[in-house]
C-alpha cells in the first residue's frame, strides 16, 4: 500500500517518511547488511541477506500493491535511517490484526524517529480498521521495549530461546500487542 508521504520536525531536524521505491532496492539490500551486523536484535546475520536487486525489487512493489502491507522509509536531513513495515494478516479470521517491524541504523537510534515511524504506522493501521498491532522484541532490547510500553504495547508472552545466535548462546523473545 502506498500512503502519502509525511514530514516531520525532531529537534529542529527534518524527517521524511516515505514509502519504499524500487529505487531504493540496493539502498535496502545494503542497509539489511549493515543492520544485522550492528545488533543482535535483528533476526538475521548479515550473509543471510542474500536477495538480488531484482528480488528486493519484486518484494517493494508486493509491498506498494498491497492492501495491507506498509513499507515506510525514514530519512533524517535527507540521510536515510531505517524503515519500518506494517503487515497485514490475510486469512479472514485475522485480518483485524497486523504486525509491525523496524530496524534503524545504530547512528539514528535515540533521536526519535523509531517513535515517529511507529506513531505512523498506528495511524495508518487504525484508518485500515486494523484492531489490534503486534510485534516481537528481544527481551534484553531494554530501549526498544521501553518505547513500545510509552506507545501503549503490553507485553503478553514469552518465547524462551527464540534466537539462537552463532556463538551458541539464545536470546529470549517478548510478544507485545497494542489495541487501537
Amino acid at each position: 500500500m502506498i500512503v502519502k508521504e509525511r514530514r516531520l520536525q525532531l529537534g529542529g531536524h527534518e524527517l521524511l517518511l516515505r514509502c519504499a521505491r524500487e529505487e531504493d532496492a540496493q539502498r535496502l539490500i545494503d542497509y539489511l547488511k549493515t543492520t544485522s551486523g550492528e545488533t543482535r536484535f535483528l533476526i538475521r546475520e548479515p550473509d543471510e541477506v542474500t536477495m538480488t536487486q531484482e528480488d528486493e525489487r519484486r518484494f517493494i512493489r508486493r509491498q506498494n500493491e498491497s492492501a495491507s502491507d506498509v513499507m515506510l522509509l525514514a530519512f533524517y536531513d535527507g540521510e536515510f535511517a531505517g524503515n519500518a513495515s506494517l503487515m497485514g494478516m490475510g486469512p479472514s479470521r485475522y485480518r483485524h490484526r497486523a504486525g509491525v517491524a523496524i530496524a534503524l541504523y545504530q547512528a539514528y537510534t535515540g533521536l526519535g524517529i523509531g517513535r515517529a515511524m511507529i506513531e505512523a504506522l498506528l495511524a495508518i493501521a487504525k484508518e485500515c480498521g486494523i484492531e489490534q498491532v503486534e510485534l516481537e522484541v528481544v527481551a534484553d532490547n531494554e530501549r526498544a521495549i521501553a518505547l513500545y510500553k510509552k506507545l501503549g504495547f503490553e507485553v503478553y508472552g514469552t518465547m524462551p530461546r527464540n534466537m539462537k545466535y552463532r556463538d551458541g548462546t539464545y536470546a529470549d523473545v517478548y510478544w507485545m500487542m497494542k489495541r487501537l
